[in-house]
């Protein structure tokens, strides 16, 4: 809370706006000409177009929003769309400027806050999470209820206050509601199939939806008709698939265009992680590009299980999209390793060595592997939320893949410019992920609330003279099976590829909470053969930076915002 600076809102100069539930108080793009604060309801925070379109917080009674655009003197970089019925008070900027002039206390807090978001690297890292979710069945065969109470008693064991309502609770007047969400840190709403006259109360109330259904039963044609289309476009839903994780989950996301899939094949897991993820304690780690030294991930993950650190959501890029693939879709350590070894270290992914019209190698045998390992697999379907990325060089931007068949979305996050040809996909040529973001730390962040933990293997020191250097001779070369990691200009590529830009890197540096980054220096990034060697060093890494940190995991970005918001001006 921001009290000097809300009591500039007692000035007769300010308006009193009326939004309703679904629309917007202002669009990116527009002029910005006043500051706005909340007097009830709530507001949310949208960034991004069309689909891409995410929740990056909410806006609760008492704070204010608008400001930063106006202090940049820049348009609206944000739309921001009332969540319910809201009242809101609007100061033209002229007064506002005029205000904070004489009331150096609203100075201060709004230095605070703007200094506090520039030291998080996310200009919304202060909004608040939404705190009233309704708890939604969309099928018959699952209870809300039930449901909706193993989740508060998850969310407890975390330390929060929860107020768990039902349908049976009714009446609940306004001032009712305030209470609860002045009382609680959360309050649950349960929402069976077949009450649809509290599902419409409730759409009332609540920030955030969490949809419940069975993958095994058929997908109903009014699914899309349980929530709101502006709840769903402005990215408000979560879809919990509870049943076996082989079920395909296409027509329930279709139906429901959830902005996060949980798939719950063991309900007792499941249900700690969502208590996490709505509790800002979830963990989600990234996992950087750098060819063969990107098997230092492994050992950083190894490391994260033994010191039982749970991952949430993982990410990656290249060869870090394959480790993270690994994780998501359940694999042990040991079988990581095993299918690891296989694929890229018994022998050489990039010796099918081909006349260069497009790439070096013909990317077959690549391709193979990856089937082998993860079939027709959607991504959709994997245990964990993950996505990878890779670049489209048609209109040069980051492309997110989070449906459809993982292994063209590997092919596609691993195709390094001028290595490996690119997979086509309509008029988008696809190839590396690293060419634009390597460390996609960014992309995770607009998402998800929680800590996040970055693993970078790119940014050690990159090539030495002998790595590129002609070999000579040339028949010694050959005949020692040297060729088979491929010619120096695979290295020259590949880092090429990878090494990021200063700016980028600052950024994705920026998004983490923890950032660790393995001491690779010594691999060369296309011997595959030194697989053992990473490995050891990410685990190394990993145990260390664990060692050091003085909270939990689950803690850090909390941490991190508490202190940005109590630091000294």
């Amino acid at each position: 809370m921001l009290p000097a600076l809300a009591s500039l809102f007692d000035s007769p100069h300010s308006q009193r706006l009326e939004i309703k539930g679904g629309e917007p108080l202002y669009s990116a793009g527009a002029e910005a000409k006043a500051v706005f604060l909340v007097r009830s309801g709530g507001l949310t925070v949208l960034r991004g177009t069309g689909s891409a379109s995410m929740s990056v917080g909410v806006v609760r009674p008492g704070e204010i929003v608008g400001e930063s655009a106006l202090l940049a003197g820049t348009t609206r970089t944000a739309t921001v769309i009332a969540l319910r019925d809201s009242e809101i008070a609007m100061l033209p900027s002229e007064r506002f400027f005029a205000a904070l002039a004489t009331l150096p206390e609203a100075m201060n807090e709004l230095a605070r806050l703007l200094i506090a978001r520039t030291q998080t690297g996310d200009p919304d890292s202060l909004r608040t999470q939404p705190k009233i979710l309704a708890v939604m069945a969309a099928c018959a065969t699952v209870h809300a209820e039930t449901w909706a109470d193993r989740l508060a008693r998850s969310i407890e064991t975390l330390g929060m206050r929860v107020a768990c309502v039902h349908a049976s609770d009714q009446p609940l007047s306004p001032a009712d509601w305030s209470m609860l969400e002045a009382g609680h840190d959360i309050v649950l709403c349960a929402v069976e199939h077949d009450d649809p006259a509290w599902a419409a109360l409730c759409q009332r109330q609540v920030d955030r939806f969490l949809l419940l259904a069975c993958p095994t039963q058929a997908c109903q044609n009014d699914a899309s008709g349980l929530i709101a289309q502006s709840h769903r476009k402005s990215g408000l839903v979560d879809l919990a698939l509870i049943g076996p994780a082989t079920a395909n989950a296409a027509s329930w996301l279709d139906a429901t265009e959830p902005s996060r899939l949980f798939r719950c094949a063991d309900e007792d897991q499941s249900i700690a992680r969502i208590a996490r993820v709505l509790t800002g304690k979830a963990v989600g780690v990234v996992l950087s590009g750098g060819g063969a030294r990107a098997f230092a991930h492994v050992g950083a993950v190894r490391a994260l299980r033994r010191a039982n650190i749970p991952i949430d959501v993982i990410c990656g890029t290249s060869m870090g999209a394959i480790v993270g693939a690994g994780v998501a879709a359940g694999w042990s350590d040991g079988e990581l390793d095993m299918r690891l070894r296989r694929a890229f270290v018994e022998t050489s992914p990039l010796d099918d060595i081909a006349l260069p019209f497009v790439a070096m190698t013909r990317g077959r045998k690549v391709e193979r592997r990856l089937r082998e390992h993860f079939g027709e697999t959607d991504i959709s379907d994997l245990r964990l939320p993950y996505f990878c990325v890779s670049t489209d060089l048609n209109v040069g931007e980051d492309v997110v893949h989070r449906r459809g068949c993982l292994t063209t979305a590997l092919r596609a996050s691993i195709s390094l410019p001028g290595i490996l040809p690119p997979v086509i996909a309509g008029d988008r040529v696809l190839v590396d992920g690293g060419v634009l973001r390597n460390l996609p730390s960014e992309l995770l962040r607009a998402e998800h609330h929680g800590t996040i933990i970055g693993v970078d293997v790119s940014q050690a020191k990159g090539l030495m003279a002998a790595d590129v250097a002609r070999p000579s001779p040339l028949l010694q070369w050959f005949w020692s099976g040297k060729w088979r990691r491929g010619p120096p200009i695979v290295s020259l590529l590949m880092r090429a590829a990878t090494v990021g830009a200063g700016p980028d890197l600052a950024r994705s540096r920026a998004a983490c909470d923890l950032y660790v980054m393995p001491a690779v220096e010594m691999i060369e990034i296309r011997n595959w053969r030194a697989y053992d060697r990473a490995v050891e060093a990410g685990e190394a890494a990993m145990t260390e930076a664990l060692a050091q940190l003085s909270s939990p995991v689950t803690e850090l970005r909390q941490r991190r915002l508490t202190e940005a918001r109590n630091m000294p001006i």
